[in-house]
C-alpha cells in the first residue's frame, strides 16, 4: 500500500511538473540596435520599427554584413540623399563581434554599435545593427523574414546590400537574404504580421572586384565631393575597424607618440578618400552618364550601384530621380 501511494505522489508531482515547465513561455530574443544575445541567428522578431513618414520624400534602406560596410559603400550617397529631406536607414546584419584582433563578444559588438550610432549622427541617417554573431550569419527562413520586416517597416523605395559573390561569407549571405527579400516583400501571407508593401522597391549592389562568375557592372554613379569630408569624419568614428585595423590589425598600428597616431588618421583617412578616387576613375562613364561629359571628368570622388534584376528595374530616367545627382545633366 505504501509503496503504491508513494508511486502516486510520485506520478502527481511528476505530472505537475510537465503542466508547469511547458505552460512557462520561453524569452524571445530581440534584435535591436547595440542588442548582445546568444542567439546566433536571430530567430526572434525584431523589435518594430514605426518607419518614415508618409510625407513624399524617398525611404532608403541599405544593408551591410558588418558594422561599417554601408558606411564604406553609400555613406556619401546617404548623406546627400538625408540632405534632401530624404529617409536612410543604415542596417548591419551582424553584431561584429569578432571583428578586431583584441577585443570580442559583446564588448565589441556595444562598441561598434557605439561607433555607427555616431556616424549616422554625422551623416543625418538612422542605423541598427541586428543581433547576429559576426563570422556566423546564414541564409535561413528566419533571416529572409527579419530583412523582409525591415524593409516592409521602412516602406522602402530602394534597397541595396553587397552582391552574393562577395569575399566574405557574411557578406555573400546578406546579399542573398535582400536578394530573397525582393518580391517577397509583396506577398501578403508571407510575414503576416507586417504590413506588405504595395510595389517591389528598385533593388541595389554595391561595388566589388570580383570577377568571377560576373563583374559589379554599374547602373549608376553619384559624385560626393560635395560630402566627402562629411563621409570621413563618419568613417572617422569606425576605429575599431580602420584606426586599428579590425580582424587583421594589431598593436603596431597604434603609435605611442601623439604625432604619429595623428599621422595613422591622416593615412587611413587618405586611403578611403583614394577608394572614392578609384571609383570615379573606374566608372567615369557613368558618371557622364548622369552628370555630362565635361562635369563628369571633373568628379573627383564617387560611388556607384548595380540593379539586382529581381526587384523594380528602374529606367534611366527613373534612377535620374532616385539618386541624389546635383548638378547632373
Amino acid at each position: 500500500m505504501t509503496r503504491t501511494r508513494l508511486g502516486i505522489v510520485g506520478l502527481v508531482c511528476i505530472g505537475v511538473g510537465f503542466l508547469v515547465g511547458t505552460s512557462v513561455p520561453r524569452p524571445e530574443a530581440v534584435s535591436f540596435v547595440g542588442a548582445v544575445q546568444a542567439n546566433p541567428q536571430a530567430k526572434s522578431v525584431p523589435k518594430a520599427d514605426s518607419g518614415p513618414p508618409d510625407d513624399g520624400k524617398l525611404r532608403i534602406i541599405c544593408f551591410g554584413a558588418h558594422p561599417d560596410d554601408c558606411e564604406l559603400q553609400a555613406g556619401g550617397t546617404a548623406a546627400l540623399w538625408a540632405a534632401q529631406g530624404h529617409h536612410v536607414k543604415f542596417v548591419s546584419v551582424t553584431n561584429g563581434d569578432i571583428g578586431h584582433w583584441r577585443e570580442a563578444g559583446g564588448p565589441l559588438a556595444r562598441r561598434r554599435t557605439a561607433e555607427v550610432q555616431e556616424a549616422a549622427k554625422i551623416l543625418g541617417i538612422t542605423t541598427q545593427v541586428l543581433d547576429i554573431h559576426d563570422g556566423e550569419l546564414l541564409p535561413t527562413l528566419e533571416n529572409r523574414r527579419t530583412i523582409t520586416r525591415l524593409i516592409r517597416e521602412w516602406k522602402a523605395d530602394i534597397v541595396m546590400g553587397h552582391r552574393p559573390n562577395d569575399y566574405h561569407p557574411d557578406h555573400r549571405y546578406t546579399g542573398i537574404l535582400v536578394q530573397d527579400s525582393a518580391y517577397m516583400v509583396t506577398v501578403p501571407f508571407f510575414c503576416p504580421d507586417t504590413p506588405i508593401l504595395k510595389s517591389n522597391p528598385a533593388f541595389f549592389f554595391y561595388p566589388d572586384p570580383f570577377q568571377k562568375p560576373n563583374p559589379f557592372q554599374p547602373d549608376i554613379a553619384v559624385d560626393i565631393d560635395s560630402v566627402l569630408e562629411q563621409k570621413l569624419k563618419a568613417l572617422d568614428t569606425l576605429e575599431s575597424q580602420f584606426y586599428e585595423g579590425g580582424a587583421n590589425g594589431s598593436a603596431d598600428l597604434i603609435p605611442g607618440d601623439p604625432a604619429k597616431q595623428q599621422e595613422r588618421r591622416k593615412e587611413v583617412r587618405a586611403r578611403h578618400a583614394s577608394r572614392s578616387e578609384g571609383i570615379a576613375k573606374r566608372f567615369r562613364a557613368q558618371l557622364a552618364e548622369s552628370y555630362g561629359k565635361e562635369k563628369a571628368e571633373k568628379v573627383g570622388h564617387a560611388e556607384a550601384f548595380e540593379i539586382c534584376e529581381y526587384g523594380h528595374r528602374p529606367s534611366k530616367e527613373e534612377l535620374q530621380k532616385l539618386f541624389p545627382l546635383s548638378g547632373a545633366k
